[in-house]
């Protein structure tokens, strides 16, 4: 008499590949990652991503790892196997002023769920990375460290990653004196002197204390809830 859920042992496999292995094999798959990137800065926009990978080992996408440990140029590489060669892969962008005006937690939430609805193919069952992803419509589990632990996370926050940088570094050209192509919007001590020497720009996340603190004149009145300093 077969029982209900199937039981198989879990291997580790190779290149972060155990969880979406373990849940293929008990009928959940196909098995969609998800992951952001910039919820900790405080310009630009947030971007999730979410990655469906062929149940497969592919050579090119062996250094899948957590986007923060990868050089741009790993992570350039690897946006271009992934893209090409993942199952299914959607990216949500959402802007500052989204931000401001729903939360980041909000943001964050809300654009996972965005970026699975707008895969082109249904996911058995979904990875966050850190997240309970609540009003999903298939069975989903937070995995915490998921992008250096389960290869489709790590695929997800490469997409999110990349495509982030990207949209930073045309930011800077459009918006002269932040340097954002070099911190992207990041609070680093440098971003810090730049937002002194020329106040928040449009695309600085008002809703930030560190932000709206350096606000002096103009249309940004400091806000009540203001979020902890990114």
């Amino acid at each position: 008499m077969s029982r209900w859920p199937p039981r198989f042992p879990i291997r580790r496999a190779a290149s972060l590949r155990t969880f979406e292995f373990a849940l293929h094999r008990n009928g959940l798959g196909p098995v969609a990652g998800v992951d952001e990137a910039g919820r900790g800065a405080c310009a630009g926009p947030l971007v999730v991503a979410a990655c469906v990978l062929k149940p497969t080992q592919i050579a090119s996408l062996a250094d899948l790892d957590d986007s923060k440990r990868l050089t741009e140029a790993v992570r350039e590489s690897l946006y271009k196997a992934v893209t090409k060669y993942s199952l299914s892969w959607s990216a949500v962008i959402i802007d500052a002023d989204e931000i401001d005006r729903i939360g980041i937690h909000v943001a964050n939430i809300e654009g996972m769920r965005r970026a699975v609805a707008g895969l082109d193919v249904t996911p058995g069952y979904v990875l966050s990375d850190g997240f309970v992803v609540p009003g999903l419509t298939v069975p989903s589990l937070p995995v915490i460290g998921g992008d250096g632990a389960a290869a489709c996370i790590a695929a997800a926050s490469i997409i999110a990653k990349v495509t982030r940088d990207r949209i930073m570094v045309a930011m800077d050209a459009d918006l002269p004196g932040y340097d954002f192509a070099v911190h992207k919007g990041y609070s680093t001590a440098h971003h810090m002197a730049c937002i002194d020497r020329h106040g928040p720009s449009v695309q600085h996340r008002m809703s930030y204390r560190n932000v709206a603190a350096r606000v002096t004149s103009g249309p940004h009145p400091t806000t009540i809830g203001l979020s902890n300093e990114c």
